[in-house]
């Protein structure tokens, strides 16, 4: 199965077996019968767009009886707002973070469907956008993903065939005074358009996932000379990967502790690969689960023990779902149980897990953060959120696609389809 992201179920019909068997960049070509599809298939599930004026000033606006401002919270104060008109335009997608280890300041990255933007959040409150990177050859995407590795961004998008992954030194951040429009310091062209991209900052290595090569699956790539990214390998057995994580392996199971894993969220499997010699990758397990329909994305507990799986489209009635996932045993991975949202019916994106919390971006619902402590008796608590979208919280491709939980300071990121960059403050307890 290679259908794009954002496809429901009558686009699975619509597109049919011509997408089954097309490449695997087909899918997000806008160029393609099948990208064509997808695209309209998005744009007919959009609803209308909740573009919000800029918030900043010098305090926060606390989460007060539900609210902050106009967007329903809870536990989660509003920093600030920084509307895409504001940050160089487009539609928002993917984002990441980076903190400058000589400052501490805190930044933002945040794709666009015409370029990425840089914005200095260590005011949180009061953030100061930087300047944009446009897409190469001034291209359009829906789909741009981001990751940080050694003081560089690494920018990739999907179907735009010749993009590449862009290479950008954030230490020049340091010095600028006024917005600019900035040029990249190098692309790695060892593939056109990737859907996503992840990093494993031990080991130095990008691994890019849904391009044009390794029949979809990973192209694994040495950026550990920043500047000079190296094409590593592939992991093309499975067909097409969709999302990953990739760890140096510190759980329970002896056999792997140690080595360099990928958790490969395979559209319709988790395959768990062995990375470790990235010219013979190998397969260690491939596990489907029952409720099955994309499974997009997900993250592992900190001990390695457990994992979260968000699959975007099974069913959101009679809510959104996050798939538990046991996996002290590599070779056998097992999907022990379902959390179910009483309250919301968004569709699910992505997710990070940071000590006992689960940090979500679930569409129309925004962020919701959920408790993981009862995680191995398959039990899961949502303990805050933040609703960029306030229309509803139905199923649909409106407001949050990615959040960024990793900043020091507690800062968490929002990135949203219209709104924006959206700064907010999850007051937790412990």
């Amino acid at each position: 199965m290679r259908f794009p992201e954002r496809l429901t179920g009558l686009a699975l019909l619509a597109v049919g077996v011509a997408a089954i068997m097309s490449s695997p960049a087909s899918a997000h070509d806008p160029n393609s019968p099948e990208g064509r599809a997808a695209h309209a298939k998005f744009a007919a599930d959009l609803e209308p767009p909740v573009r919000d004026a800029a918030v900043s000033g010098a305090a926060a606006v606390p989460c007060v009886n539900g609210m902050a401002n106009q967007y329903p919270c809870k536990n989660v104060d509003l920093l600030s707002v920084l509307p895409l008109s504001s940050i160089g335009g487009g539609q928002g997608n993917s984002m990441w973070g980076w903190t400058d280890s000589s400052t501490g300041k805190e930044y933002a990255i945040m794709g666009r469907s015409n370029g990425a933007s840089f914005v200095d959040i260590s005011t949180p409150t009061s953030p100061r956008y930087l300047g944009n990177l446009p897409s190469h050859n001034g291209t359009s995407s829906s789909w741009r993903d981001i990751k940080v590795h050694n003081d560089h961004a690494y920018i990739g998008a999907d179907g735009i065939s010749g993009h590449g992954m862009q290479v950008f030194d954030l230490t020049r951040l340091r010095t600028v005074t006024t917005p600019q429009t900035f040029t990249p310091d190098a692309r790695y062209t060892g593939f056109g358009p990737s859907h996503t991209l992840a990093v494993n900052n031990e080991t130095g290595f990008i691994y890019a996932v849904g391009s044009n090569t390794c029949n979809g699956g990973v192209h694994m790539v040495d950026v550990r000379t920043p500047k000079n990214p190296v094409n590593a390998g592939c992991v093309s057995n499975d067909g097409y990967v969709h999302e990953n994580q990739c760890v140096v392996y510190r759980g329970p199971d002896s056999a792997y502790q140690g080595r360099e894993i990928c958790f490969n969220y395979n559209v319709d499997t988790l395959t768990i690969v062995d990375v470790t010699t990235k010219s013979a990758p190998r397969q260690i397990a491939r596990k489907g689960y029952t409720g099955v329909r994309y499974s997009h994305q997900g993250w592992l507990t900190g001990d390695h023990q457990r994992l979260l799986l968000d699959d975007e489209l099974d069913t959101d009635r009679p809510g959104t779902k996050t798939f538990i996932w046991d996996v002290r045993d590599l070779d056998n991975p097992i999907n022990t149980g379902v959390y179910t949202s009483p309250t919301i019916q968004a569709t699910d994106h992505n997710q990070y897990i940071i000590g006992k919390y689960s940090y979500q971006a679930n569409y129309r619902a925004g962020l919701r953060i959920l408790d993981i402590t009862g995680i191995a008796q398959n039990q899961l608590t949502e303990v805050a959120y933040f609703d960029i979208y306030p229309a509803n919280n139905s199923s649909g491709f409106n407001g949050a696609w990615n959040v960024h939980p990793f900043y020091a300071s507690g800062t968490v990121a929002i990135s949203g389809i219209e709104q924006g960059l959206v700064l907010v403050k999850p007051n937790l307890a412990g």
